[in-house]
Protein backbone atom coordinates (compact mmCIF):
# COMPACT_ATOMS: atom_id res chain seq x y z
CA UNK A 1 0.00 0.00 0.00
CA UNK A 2 1.53 3.76 -0.82
CA UNK A 3 1.26 5.81 2.16
CA UNK A 4 1.49 9.72 3.36
CA UNK A 5 2.20 11.12 6.53
CA UNK A 6 2.02 14.27 7.94
CA UNK A 7 2.99 15.67 11.20
CA UNK A 8 0.76 18.15 13.34
CA UNK A 9 2.21 19.55 16.66
CA UNK A 10 -0.38 20.92 19.44
CA UNK A 11 -0.10 21.93 22.99
CA UNK A 12 -2.24 20.21 25.71
CA UNK A 13 -2.77 19.70 29.11
CA UNK A 14 -4.33 16.65 31.17
CA UNK A 15 -4.32 15.50 34.68
CA UNK A 16 -4.82 11.36 35.48
CA UNK A 17 -7.76 10.68 38.48
CA UNK A 18 -6.52 7.57 40.39
CA UNK A 19 -3.31 7.58 39.45
CA UNK A 20 -0.55 7.93 41.98
CA UNK A 21 2.52 9.06 40.02
CA UNK A 22 2.84 13.24 38.98
CA UNK A 23 0.55 12.51 36.15
CA UNK A 24 -2.60 12.93 38.76
CA UNK A 25 -1.37 16.75 38.84
CA UNK A 26 -2.49 18.83 35.96
CA UNK A 27 0.69 18.95 33.64
CA UNK A 28 0.63 19.55 29.99
CA UNK A 29 2.73 18.42 26.75
CA UNK A 30 3.90 19.05 23.18
CA UNK A 31 2.05 16.33 21.26
CA UNK A 32 3.61 15.16 18.05
CA UNK A 33 0.66 13.43 15.92
CA UNK A 34 1.85 11.63 12.77
CA UNK A 35 -1.34 10.72 10.76
CA UNK A 36 -0.37 8.00 7.66
CA UNK A 37 -3.08 8.06 5.02
CA UNK A 38 -2.83 5.34 2.29
CA UNK A 39 -4.97 4.98 -1.22
CA UNK A 40 -7.40 1.69 -1.52
CA UNK A 41 -5.66 0.86 -4.64
CA UNK A 42 -2.76 -1.66 -3.86
CA UNK A 43 -1.29 -1.14 -7.39
CA UNK A 44 2.19 -0.25 -8.21
CA UNK A 45 0.94 1.44 -11.18
CA UNK A 46 2.13 5.53 -10.93
CA UNK A 47 -0.62 8.12 -9.47
CA UNK A 48 -3.16 9.23 -12.16
CA UNK A 49 -3.85 13.47 -12.11
CA UNK A 50 -2.10 15.17 -9.93
CA UNK A 51 -0.33 11.79 -8.64
CA UNK A 52 -1.46 12.53 -5.28
CA UNK A 53 -2.67 10.08 -3.20
CA UNK A 54 -4.13 12.88 -0.83
CA UNK A 55 -2.83 16.98 -1.48
CA UNK A 56 -1.47 17.62 1.61
CA UNK A 57 -2.90 20.92 2.39
CA UNK A 58 -6.31 19.01 2.58
CA UNK A 59 -4.48 16.21 5.03
CA UNK A 60 -4.15 19.42 6.79
CA UNK A 61 -7.45 20.57 7.16
CA UNK A 62 -8.86 17.81 7.66
CA UNK A 63 -6.51 17.15 11.57
CA UNK A 64 -6.47 21.10 12.32
CA UNK A 65 -9.99 21.22 12.17
CA UNK A 66 -11.19 17.86 13.76
CA UNK A 67 -7.85 17.85 16.44
CA UNK A 68 -5.54 21.07 16.71
CA UNK A 69 -7.70 23.75 16.90
CA UNK A 70 -9.89 22.04 19.49
CA UNK A 71 -6.94 20.88 21.20
CA UNK A 72 -4.39 23.41 20.97
CA UNK A 73 -3.91 24.92 24.71
CA UNK A 74 -6.43 23.21 25.87
CA UNK A 75 -7.16 20.66 29.08
CA UNK A 76 -8.67 17.65 28.94
CA UNK A 77 -10.17 16.56 32.43
CA UNK A 78 -12.12 12.99 32.97
CA UNK A 79 -15.56 13.50 35.33
CA UNK A 80 -13.93 11.32 37.68
CA UNK A 81 -11.14 14.14 38.35
CA UNK A 82 -13.58 16.52 37.93
CA UNK A 83 -15.87 15.30 40.66
CA UNK A 84 -13.18 15.92 43.61
CA UNK A 85 -12.12 19.31 41.62
CA UNK A 86 -15.54 21.39 40.53
CA UNK A 87 -14.05 24.27 40.95
CA UNK A 88 -12.05 23.56 37.59
CA UNK A 89 -15.35 23.08 35.55
CA UNK A 90 -14.83 27.14 34.62
CA UNK A 91 -12.36 26.78 32.27
CA UNK A 92 -12.82 28.04 29.06
CA UNK A 93 -10.27 25.66 27.64
CA UNK A 94 -11.63 22.64 29.14
CA UNK A 95 -12.59 19.37 27.82
CA UNK A 96 -14.98 17.16 29.61
CA UNK A 97 -14.34 13.03 29.06
CA UNK A 98 -16.07 9.97 30.83
CA UNK A 99 -12.79 8.72 30.59
CA UNK A 100 -9.30 9.25 31.44
CA UNK A 101 -7.38 11.17 29.23
CA UNK A 102 -4.08 8.86 28.78
CA UNK A 103 -1.81 9.36 25.50
CA UNK A 104 -3.64 5.59 24.42
CA UNK A 105 -7.47 7.32 24.73
CA UNK A 106 -6.33 10.55 23.48
CA UNK A 107 -5.02 9.02 20.08
CA UNK A 108 -8.38 6.35 20.62
CA UNK A 109 -10.75 9.80 21.02
CA UNK A 110 -8.34 11.32 17.57
CA UNK A 111 -8.69 8.19 15.32
CA UNK A 112 -12.74 8.42 16.19
CA UNK A 113 -12.61 11.77 15.23
CA UNK A 114 -11.05 11.78 11.63
CA UNK A 115 -11.27 8.13 10.25
CA UNK A 116 -14.78 8.45 8.54
CA UNK A 117 -13.24 12.52 7.00
CA UNK A 118 -11.02 11.15 4.12
CA UNK A 119 -12.34 10.74 0.55
CA UNK A 120 -13.72 7.33 -0.58
CA UNK A 121 -10.16 6.03 -1.95
CA UNK A 122 -8.47 6.95 1.23
CA UNK A 123 -7.86 5.12 4.09
CA UNK A 124 -6.46 6.16 8.09
CA UNK A 125 -3.53 3.67 7.91
CA UNK A 126 -1.40 4.12 11.13
CA UNK A 127 -2.02 7.10 13.92
CA UNK A 128 1.17 8.11 16.49
CA UNK A 129 0.91 10.81 19.29
CA UNK A 130 3.99 11.94 21.07
CA UNK A 131 3.91 12.98 24.62
CA UNK A 132 7.22 13.32 25.07
CA UNK A 133 10.13 13.07 22.67
CA UNK A 134 10.63 9.21 23.98
CA UNK A 135 7.26 8.20 24.58
CA UNK A 136 4.35 7.25 22.10
CA UNK A 137 1.13 5.57 22.05
CA UNK A 138 0.07 3.58 18.05
CA UNK A 139 -2.39 2.68 16.43
CA UNK A 140 -2.16 0.84 12.86
CA UNK A 141 -5.57 0.53 11.21
CA UNK A 142 -4.71 -1.79 8.45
Amino acid sequence: MLKVTKIFRFELAHAIHGYEGLCKNIHGHSYILHVTVGTKNNSDQYLPNTGFIIDFKDLKRIIREAVVSPFDHGLILSEDYLAQHPDMRNMSNLHVWTMEPSVENILLYIKREIENKFPNQIELVKLKLYETSDSYAEFDCE
